[in-house]
């Protein structure tokens, strides 16, 4: 269609008539997409280049997805929680799939932080990984020892310390579940760390603020929220649990807005930045878990269905922000407007 103020001045000519001059309406600034988008997002000391991190247990060492992914692309990887000494794992089977998410018994398989700095540590380096060590233990004694055999290595960027695990010191009771042992792996933790140090929580807890408190005054730079939940699956033919050890953790779509609401109150209580991770598949997921308080994000489930998912969201989220006028994505934090106040 000819816009109409031309066709008008072809008149105004062909009668010798004068006109008067009507300019054309411009677009509104505030609906122009812009130009260029900065996902950079600061968590601590540590810049990413997006918020899309690669959750820990769901992408191996990273190496195993050099084929598919350019690990330098993505805010950052953690790669599967390292012991003292190797481990087996739990049997099998150890995935049980789920109406929106999945069941995972995995036991903690994996080589061993000494196998890790030696055999998969060096070609992260060479692929320009920015790379986040999960550490687990059952004491604090380990917790310790493997960050002093990581301090010792060159290209970790940061610790993810993982406190969903039995203390085998104080009855098999949850590190995380307890904001006093809580406080106290964590302290011990900071001692022993330079480098920064991310606290992973459980979800098990009745206030998330509490723990999230104990973990940062205790030391932590970040805190990613939160670990799977417990979950059980039973196959009604045999009578028998689906997974090996019995029972599991649920992760998915399906815990999406349980999290994203652990995310909120821990946010409203703490200063340091947290990292959301649970359900996270499309650039609005991301976007609602930062309108919610979160800094950055992890993606775990989705790589079991497209290995390509955090390199797929880091193009979508660019996308995304153009399409939403936000030039600046970490400008999202925490910006929910809240029902009835107008406030955020």
């Amino acid at each position: 269609m000819r816009p109409i103020i031309p066709a008008l001045a072809g008149i105004d000519a062909a009668l010798g008539a004068r006109l008067p001059v009507v300019n054309a309406p411009q677009p509104a600034r505030m609906s122009q997409r812009p130009a260029e988008v900065d996902l950079r997002v600061s968590v601590g000391s540590l810049q990413l280049k997006n918020p899309i991190i690669a959750a820990s247990g769901t992408f191996g060492y990273g190496v195993e997805f050099a084929p598919l992914v350019d690990l330098s692309g993505l805010g950052a990887i953690v790669v599967k929680g390292l012991s003292i000494q190797p481990m087996e794992g739990a049997p099998a089977p150890r995935i049980c799939e789920t109406s929106s998410g999945m069941v995972n018994a995995i036991g903690l398989q994996n080589i061993g932080v000494r196998a890790f700095v030696a055999e998969k540590l060096p070609e992260l380096c060479r692929l320009k990984a920015t790379v986040v060590a999960n550490v687990f233990g059952c004491t604090i004694a380990d917790y310790v020892e493997v960050i002093r055999i990581l301090e010792d290595a060159e290209g970790v960027a940061a610790y993810e310390l993982n406190i969903s695990c039995p203390n085998v010191e104080h009855g098999g009771a949850e590190f995380g579940v307890d904001p006093v042992l809580t406080a106290e792996v964590v302290r011990a933790a900071r001692n022993a760390a330079k480098r920064p140090l991310w606290v992973k929580l459980s979800p098990n807890v009745n206030r998330i603020g509490l723990t999230a408190q104990s973990a940062e005054s205790s030391g932590a730079d970040a805190l990613v929220i939160a670990n799977t939940y417990p979950a059980l699956c039973i196959d009604a033919h045999n009578r028998r649990s689906r997974l090996g050890s019995t029972t599991g953790g649920l992760s998915g779509p399906a815990i999406k807005p349980i999290t994203m609401r652990l995310v909120y109150e821990a946010a409203k209580v703490i200063k340091i930045p947290i990292i959301g991770l649970g359900g996270i598949e499309s650039p609005d997921d991301v976007a609602e878990y930062m309108l919610a308080g979160a800094t950055a994000v992890q993606v775990g489930t989705a790589h079991f269905v497209d290995p390509r998912a955090t390199e797929r969201l880091v193009g979508g989220l660019e996308r995304w922000c153009k399409d939403n006028r936000a030039p600046e994505i970490s400008k999202l934090r925490g910006s929910i407007e809240v029902a009835g106040t107008g406030s955020r």
